[in-house]
Order: C-alpha cells, then structure tokens, then sequence
C-alpha cells in the first residue's frame, strides 16, 4: 500500500452510497467465505505467525550446534534470509517491514547464511557486513546475541553475563528468583543457566567463524556492556564478583544446581508443543541435554526436537522460514466472533459451534501453573495461546474465549451451557488481578523492576507487568458476563483504564502495535462493561483516533512509535488494513456509526480487499503489527487482514441496520 490517496468524507459517501448494501454486502461475503476456507476440520484457525529473520536464523545455527543439519531445510531458511534482507537500503536487517537495522538480528543472519554455505565475498554479505561493521561490530550485539557467539567460541564468555546455574537455589525471597521474571524469561532462562554455566561449545562442524564482524578482535575487546545508572552498575560490579567466584563453586553444589535446573524444566516440556510453546526455551532445553549426554534417541530429546520442527513453515520449495511460536487460541476466538457478525446461514453457525467446541476442549481446568506461586488457592481455568501450553495460560486469551462462549450460548438460546467453564476462567483471571487493579498476560503484579536492570536483561523485557490492552480486555469479559460478584473487580479494572490514559486521549499497546490498538482494546472494554460514551475521557479518546487517520480514509501505525511516543498513530501517512479495522472498531463499540471518519473509513477498507489470488476475499500488508517485546523483538500475525478488517465491514452493516429500523 503506498502513499494515501486523498478521500474526503462527500467521496467516501459517494462511495459508500454506490457500494452501500450489494457492494458491501458483496465484501462481506467475499470476507466470511475466504476466512471459513480457513477453517480446520476440527474447528480451528491458526494462520502464520511470522517475525523478523532471527528465530529463522537461530533455527540454522541450532543444526550446527548440534550437527544435525538438515542440507534441504538449510537452503530453503538461507533463501528466507535472502529475501528479507534490505539490501538497497541500510543492508541489514530489521526487527520489523520499514524498520531501521537491527546489529544483533543482522549479525545472527550473517552468521547463519556463512554457516549456510553464502561467500563472505559475496555481494548481500558484503554489504550486511559493512553495515555491522559501521555501527561497532558485533562486539555491540545484544546480550542473547552474544551468548550464541559465546556457545560458537566467537567471543570470550566474558562477553556474557554470568547467569549461573546456582540461581535455582535461591530462595523465593531473593532480590532476584526466577519466580519473579515473567513466563518467557523464566523458560528461556533456566536452560540457558545449565549452557553458561558449563561453557557448552558448538559442534560447529564446519567451524565457521565471523571475525570480519569484529572491528576488535573479540577476545581483545573489553567494552561488552554499556554501562546505565547507579543500579545497572551495581548489578555489573556484582557481576565481575560472581564470575570471579564461580571457580570456588563445589562441583557437588554445581551438580545440585544442575539437578534442580533439569527437575524444572522436564515437566514443562510440553510434549510436541514444547516448553513454553515458545522456540527460544525449546532450543535452549534442546542444546542443554545434548550437552548434559542425552542420546539423540532419548524420547525427550527426541520430543524436544520435533517441537521445534513443527514450527518450520515452508512457503514453497525454495523458501522455508520458523516461526517463533503459533496461535490457534488467538486466531480461533477472533475468526468466530468475527463470523458471528457475518451471517445468520446454517454454515456458518455450524462453523461457530465448532470453533466454540474446539476451544472448550483446550481450557486448562487441572493443572496448576507457574502462576500458581501468586495464587497457590485459585483453580486453574485458562486458556493458552497456543494448541497446549498448560503451565501458562494467558488472560488475554482467556478473556476473549470467556467473552464468546457466553455470547454464543446466548445467541443460541442456551444460557448456562457453557456456565461452568465461563464462571472458572473468570475466577481465575480475577484471581490474577494485580494490585493495581489492572490485569497482566501471565502472573500477577510481575512487576519486580530493579531485574531489568541486571546485564542479563538488556532487553528490558524479563516482566510481564499489568497492561491496558489486556485490562480492557478483561473488562469487555466481565461487561459481557455481567456477574454480580465482579463488580468491584471491573470498578477497579476501569479505575486503572481511566489512570493509565495518556494527555492526548489514547492508550499504549503492548502486545499489538501500538497505541491505536492500544486505544481500540480499552475502548472496546469500556464500551463492553457499560461506560457512558458522553464522558469527556471517551470522547477525548474517540477524538484522538480521528485526529490520527489518513488522507485515503484509513489508519496505520509504525512500530516506531514504541521508539518516539511523538509518532504514535502515525504511519507516514501508509494505512494498514488492520490499525483501520481496530480505530473502525473503537468507534463503532460505542455507535459512532454515522460518523465521517467511520464512513472514510469502510470505504477504505472495501477498496483494498484483495480480490484475486491466494489471498482474494482477506486483505494484506506486509507490515509486522505487534511486538513480541516492544523495541527489541515485533510480530506479523497473518490473520490480523483475514478477521479483523471483516469485523469491521460487519460490525458497520449492523449497526447501520439498526439505525434504519
């Protein structure tokens, strides 16, 4: 999508009023046939969910840890990396589609196409290795970055931050315990102990080395860590204490250390779906039993692997990539609520009941997560993100699947049906709320923040901290439910909406990007626990999203915004379908229906819907629209143009409906 063409609000009427019930009738049926052509035959949705070249690169890297290289695989990912590169531009790669180098990212990706087979004397290396060079080399990569150098013996493990093992036997009480990190570091992190702690070392088969990225040589370079305020200083003091101390740690201590490491990460392994249903801890979990002498035919290495596996996409014969996990939780509860918006026909309420089906089978309602530790008394009822991950259910998704169940036993006629599994999941998303009356991903009042500021963390993402999406997500689940004993939680959870707003009237995004999708999750909650559209807080909000849209009549939002908050909602003037979908979304929750900025909006979206091709009925565009972690690690969830833009054309027909009765 280029530049915006300018729609004024009398050329999206003119538009809208050609288009209005056959055309946009028409869209919407385009829509709803491509997204039930999507559908499993069990129920569920799971569209890609790609990011930027790393997690491909790691994947590469990984097979010459182990010496397990898959030669067909290996070229198919080498292509991916090829293509993803920017070679007319900065001559790296980015953490997401128009974003600035990213060092660590570019030089993870020369690495792995050197280790490929690629020339350094060839032109695309060249030219990412001029641009690593002509920001310091990679001596100034992150720290996750230089801990894989360290496992290839690339740089000395001084380079690293030293993250013994012995960790796990800290008690709870400590300044610093795994138990308070967030989910994914807490995963990535044990593992990752037993390597740095042992000095594992690639096989490396073919010893690839990357020295040309080191305007120092690696081992003569004393400037690995930057250094911040007085508490980062602190913690790199104490790091030199602790790394001169490791050669007194008893081998017995070490061994027990080691012991426990493994007792915690075995059972969450997690079968096919891994630990974590993530691929940085599969990986980790994966080169840490290699190294501590399980056989490749050991039935968890063997499992381990496969998890990894299974997360291969391959886009033809010549191009392959690896995703950093899946999404059939998110991508299912969105493409049915989007459906019921679409059609009353029998296909698609059979398709509705299936995926409502599908989801019930995977609400964890036995075992007791990590989040247990803040909440030892709650009983589980959540749903994950992925197929299964049943130590860490998230909030988020669980709201959603909540929000729909009753929704749907509503629309059916059949209140109660799904009563039992509604009323777990909201107690135990309540029983998570943190004390700030606001609700976190995964565990409550995550929020230890003198961690971010120890070398391993970098970062700046080992918390997992309350959030306005996910509260306002919350907030639409207890709105929608409506039971009496949670009213005192949904006061506190609008409470924290209300705090957490910013001068302009918007809201931050956490895990879509960025305040745009941060304003549609709260203002879609609010609109859900009943807030009146009259207060001067919603309007300033509502006002904002329409201050934020384009020339052609839609939104777009550039990840850079997590970098400069002064770019927030702005994109450059490129709009996207899906930031469109979420502003249309805002405003229609609380009826703006016949609102200029809305009409602009449609007519936007019913002019970029594909209308050929593999895609024909969805929408696209290549942008990344969420951060795995802001600033460090973004997202492109492919089904974000399939449901939501959809959404948004149905959501408009309704209410338009409603209007003319």
């Amino acid at each position: 999508m280029s530049a915006s063409t300018p729609l004024t609000a009398d050329a999206a009427n003119d538009l809208l009023q050609s288009l209005q019930s056959h055309g946009l009738d028409e869209a919407i049926e385009r829509g709803r046939a491509a997204l039930l052509a999507r559908q499993q035959p069990d129920g569920h949705w799971c569209f890609e969910l790609e990011s930027d070249g790393t997690i491909t690169a790691e994947y590469i890297l990984m097979m010459h840890f182990l010496d397990e290289i898959d030669e067909v695989l290996q070229a198919k990912m080498a292509r991916y990396l090829r293509d993803t590169q920017e070679r007319h531009g900065h001559g790296g790669w980015a953490q997401y589609y128009g974003g600035e180098l990213d060092l660590s990212g570019t030089v993870k990706a020369y690495y792995a196409l050197k280790a490929a087979g690629d020339s350094p004397d060839a032109e695309h290396m060249r030219i990412a290795r001029e641009a690593i060079l002509a920001r310091g080399g990679a001596a100034k990569a992150n720290v996750f970055t230089r801990i894989l150098l360290a496992l290839f013996e690339q740089v000395p493990w001084r380079a690293t931050p030293y993250v013994p093992v012995e960790i796990m036997l800290l008690p709870r009480w400590f300044p610093f315990h795994i138990d308070k990190m967030s989910y994914w570091a807490r995963t990535t992190l044990v593992p990752l102990t037993v390597l740095c702690s042992l000095k594992a070392k690639a096989i490396n088969p073919r010893k690839i080395h990357i020295r040309e990225l080191f305007v120092t040589p690696p081992e003569q370079e004393h400037h690995y860590f930057l250094r911040g305020g007085l508490l980062n200083r602190t913690f790199l003091a104490l790091d030199k204490l602790g790394r001169f101390a490791d050669r007194f740690i008893p081998r017995k201590l070490r061994q027990h250390a080691i012991d426990k490491a493994v007792a915690w990460f075995l059972p969450r392994m997690n079968g096919e779906d891994g630990i974590g249903a993530i691929f940085p801890p599969m990986v980790n979990c994966l080169e840490a039993m290699t190294l501590l002498g399980y056989p490749k035919d050991h039935p968890v290495r063997e499992t381990c692997l496969r998890s990894i596996q299974k997360l291969v996409v391959h886009r033809d014969h010549q191009t392959a990539y690896c995703q950093p996990c899946v999404s059939p939780i998110w991508d299912t509860v969105w493409s049915a609520l989007t459906l019921m918006h679409t059609s009353q026909d029998a296909g698609t309420q059979d398709a509705i009941a299936q995926a409502c089906d599908w989801l019930i089978s995977k609400q964890e309602l036995e075992l007791k997560g990590d989040w247990a530790v803040q909440a030892p008394d709650l009983p589980p009822g959540g749903w994950a993100f992925q197929y299964n991950n049943a130590y860490y259910p998230d909030i988020d998704d669980t709201a959603v699947v909540a929000a729909l169940l009753h929704i749907q036993d509503r629309r059916r006629g059949e209140s109660g049906r799904h009563r039992f599994n509604t009323d777990r999941a909201m107690d135990w998303m309540i029983g998570l709320q943190s004390k700030n009356g606001g609700f976190a991903a995964f565990d409550a009042d995550n929020t230890h923040y003198h961690l971010n500021a120890i070398p391993f963390a970098d970062h700046g993402a080992l918390l997992d901290p309350p959030t306005e999406d996910v509260s306002g997500r919350v907030a639409a689940c207890l709105g929608v439910l409506a039971r009496p004993q949670d009213e005192a939680s949904l006061r506190r959870c609008i409470d924290y909406l209300r705090s957490t707003q910013l001068e302009d009237g918007s809201w931050w995004g956490r895990w879509g990007s960025n305040y745009i999708y941060g304003t549609w999750s709260v203002l879609a909650g609010l609109a859900l626990a009943g807030e009146d559209s009259r207060q001067p807080y919603i309007r300033k909000a509502i006002d904002w999203l329409r201050s934020r849209q384009h020339a052609d009549g839609g939104w777009g939002e550039t990840n850079d915004s997590y970098i400069d908050p002064a770019l927030r909602g702005r994109n450059h003037g490129v709009s996207t379908p899906q930031t469109t979908a979420w502003a249309l979304l805002a405003q229609l929750a609380f009826g703006e229906v016949q609102a200029d900025s809305v009409k602009r909006g449609i007519a936007f979206l019913l002019a970029n819907q594909q209308a050929d091709g593999a895609l024909e009925g969805l929408w696209y565009h290549p942008s990344h629209n969420a951060p795995g972690f802001p600033r460090v690690y973004y997202l492109k969830y492919h089904g974000y143009t399939a449901y939501f833009p959809l959404w948004a054309l149905s959501r408009y027909r309704q209410l338009q409906q409603s209007a003319a009765a």
